[in-house]
């Protein structure tokens, strides 16, 4: 395996699918979704499971697999052993999978949060995108609100592309970036009621700066994507908590976020940031964008 092929590349198109499988009461819906996001995408799509392969799972997927509409002739399955978080990312680094699929517990009680799902604990090491899907539906329905971070990193330009790629292949009508703003001193001051024309100045500022950075990007994303509206939001709050809170209050369907830019350890998830609070509490189906820049 030559892993050069993956360094550099490009978030989209997406060509390649997987998703990992458990033989749990949601298999069928899971099928369910991957299947119409590789249909919509026209992608390849493999079928990962780690563990033993008996005679009862395999008629269990062959019948999931119907429900699901998946053709077997027109996918892969692939029975491995080993550990599933490692032997996953293992079989994704393979076959160069662009987007992997992952059923996930919307929230966890703190006992699971603190050992750590299969799910997130993939989210936190995969070097491919990841669909967490919180809600599996055997039944097609229509992703309209997407909420996608803008902040200031230089992967979200990768990531805005490619939410808006994913817009256009679902058939969604509006597309969000959110800024979010975490300044304890703006907060503080804008606090004190004595120096509120003070707190605005710094509040329009703040805005412009924000605006400015983005206007080119979406400028830009318009002439690429004209039938798509692309919204501006900016929020004030911890980074991941502010934008999971605001795609919670407007019934998202979608939130997308970049990749979390280093290897995150126990102490990360303990003093929570970033990423780890919108795993905390998925507030509704949630791509993670690897750059792989």
């Amino acid at each position: 395996m030559d892993y050069n092929k993956l360094k550099k590349r490009p978030s989209f198109p997406i060509e390649t699918i997987a998703v990992a499988i458990a033989f749990s009461p949601r298999l069928d819906g899971l099928l369910s979704e991957a299947n119409r996001l590789r249909n919509y995408l026209g992608a390849a799509m493999i079928l990962i499971h780690v563990g033993e392969k008996t005679a009862d799972k395999e008629e269990a997927l062959d019948k999931s697999m119907k429900t699901a509409g998946i053709d077997q002739g027109n996918c892969r399955i692939i029975w491995m052993d080993g550990d599933p978080v490692e032997t996953i990312l293992n079989v994704c680094k393979l076959n160069i999978v662009d987007l992997l699929v992952l059923g996930a517990i919307q929230k966890e009680n703190l006992f699971k949060f603190y050992l750590g799902s299969v799910a997130r604990s993939i989210s936190r090491k995969a070097k491919t995108s990841v669909f967490l899907i919180t809600e599996p539906k055997v039944e097609s329905h229509k992703v309209k609100k997407i909420i996608v971070n803008g902040v200031d990193n230089p992967k979200t330009i990768h990531t805005i592309n490619t939410s808006l790629y994913i817009a256009k292949h679902l058939g969604a009508k509006e597309v969000t970036i959110v800024t979010e703003v975490h300044n304890p001193a703006l907060t503080m001051t804008m606090a004190d009621s004595s120096t509120a024309p003070e707190a605005s100045k710094i509040k329009k500022d703040i805005t412009e700066e924000q605006a400015s950075r983005l206007h080119p990007i979406i400028e830009e994303s318009h002439k690429q994507y004209p039938d798509i509206k692309i919204k501006e939001k900016i929020v004030q709050g911890r980074p991941g908590y502010a934008i999971s809170s605001y795609a919670k209050s407007k019934n998202a369907d979608l939130l997308v976020i970049n990749s979390p830019d280093i290897h995150l350890n126990l102490l990360d998830r303990i003093f929570t940031h970033d990423i780890e609070y919108v795993l905390q509490n998925l507030p509704c189906n949630v791509l993670i964008v690897h750059s792989r820049l």
